[in-house]
């Protein structure tokens, strides 16, 4: 039996950990945090969106984050620091925010998205729906009509896709979702997306891997490698080296540092991103959205409900800008005019670290420098989303088979 090691016990990780465990590897996770973290999979908005298919550089990007850039409280900030992974990074962006690379992408994204709600559908008939799973879809909610006119215009390329959509009234929106009162213009819905609670996620999926005789290691932090020729040998951790047949880097924002010391190369940015979550709210809606001339996300879980959103590259730094959660409840407010921005923003914040690559697409396949080296990072704001997926590639990759979605696009080492 092959011994499996990942590292991260995110999203990611624990989706490729129980994929493997059910062709028969034997896995160990190794996890920096705690058991029950504050990692990125914890404090998401929760959302299966195959209506995310377009990446985050596409046209208009550059011009966008140029005229956000001085300010602070912008939905998409660059913290200016001297560092040459962050210049090289933003330089691919660059090179990628262009028609071609959303062309490219946006099948690929599609296919993975709507292969990962169908898994997530799979899990949620297998523990009874102890993850919180809802499709009722989503709605894309527009404050302006220029704002509507850009989402109608993603329509379009969703239904050239193939994918559900209706660009709908105001009194419509009210109709689909009537627990919560919206100040908007209109709003496009997507019928096939949904959300869940990645908490109750979280904690399904760390007690099916340890059930299924997956060992993880928390609080344990990868510190360097043994190799021998083309191949690892083992993982030197803060608890001591690891030996393993495979290694799988699944560490969300940390996964470039991960692989740097053996001389991998990653394009990689901590994409920092935060939210607040409203035990008992004023109004409830029905079904999540997305704030899109404020791009923030507003998710139901339970009796709760989760606001989230903004994109700070800081690199590793976790700490939260006052100014970025004020923006955020302030944006809620204007959209839900029950719900009032200081309720919101006397709430405890949450940050994490979204890992982002520079073209939008995920890191994922083998190193050829290492021919036991697997990648499984870089999916940005669709962690959540691409888990399952990401998992069962994975497995197929290890095991041998052909994947189900062509990886090429997702190469690890499409930068070197």
């Amino acid at each position: 039996m092959k011994h499996v090691l990942i590292c991260g016990a995110g999203a990611v990780g624990l989706c490729c950990a129980l994929a493997l465990r059910e062709r028969g590897y034997q896995v160990t996770v190794i996890e920096r945090d705690s058991a029950g973290g504050e990692g990125c999979s914890f404090g998401n908005a929760g959302m299966i969106v195959p209506s995310h298919f377009t990446p985050l550089a596409a046209p208009g990007a550059i011009g966008l984050g140029l005229r956000w850039l001085l300010d602070p409280g912008s939905p998409f900030y660059i913290r200016p620091r001297l560092d040459p992974a962050l210049a090289a990074w933003i330089v691919h962006f660059a090179r990628a925010a262009n028609r071609d690379n959303v062309n490219r992408a946006a099948p690929i994204l599609r296919d993975m998205l709507l292969a990962s709600r169908e898994l997530y559908e799979q899990l949620a008939d297998r523990c009874d729906n102890a993850i919180g799973l809802v499709k009722r879809g989503m709605l894309m909610l527009c404050r302006t009509r220029a704002g509507l006119e850009g989402e109608t215009r993603v329509a379009r390329r969703a239904r050239e896709l193939d994918l559900p959509v209706e660009i709908i009234s105001s009194a419509r929106a009210a109709e689909i979702d009537p627990g919560i009162a919206m100040e908007i213009t209109g709003a496009v819905f997507y019928p096939l997306d949904s959300h869940l609670d990645p908490r109750s996620l979280m904690r399904k999926l760390t007690e099916l891997v340890i059930d299924a005789g997956v060992t993880i290691h928390w609080s344990t932090r990868l510190d360097s490698w043994r190799t021998v020729g083309t191949r690892i040998a083992a993982a030197a951790t803060s608890q001591g080296e690891l030996t393993a047949d495979e290694f799988i880097v699944a560490a969300g924002a940390w996964s470039a540092d991960a692989v740097r010391t053996l001389g991998c190369r990653l394009p990689l940015q901590g994409g920092k991103g935060y939210s607040f979550t409203l035990p008992n709210p004023p109004q409830l809606p029905r079904l999540c959205s997305i704030l899109s001339e404020a791009h923030v996300a507003v998710t139901p879980m339970g009796s709760s409900l989760r606001i989230g959103g903004t994109m700070e590259l800081a690199g590793l730094d976790r700490s939260v800008s006052v100014r970025r959660t004020q923006a955020i409840a302030a944006a809620a407010a204007q959209y839900f005019p029950a719900l009032r921005a200081q309720d919101i923003a006397q709430l405890r914040p949450w940050a994490g670290l979204r890992p982002c690559s520079p073209d939008g697409l995920p890191y994922i396949g083998r190193f050829a420098r290492y021919s036991n080296l697997c990648m499984a990072a870089g999916h940005a704001m669709l962690g959540i989303s691409l888990a399952p997926v990401t998992g069962q590639l994975v497995a197929q990759v290890l095991a041998g088979e052909r994947p189900r979605i062509a990886l090429e696009p997702l190469s690890p080492q499409r930068y070197e």
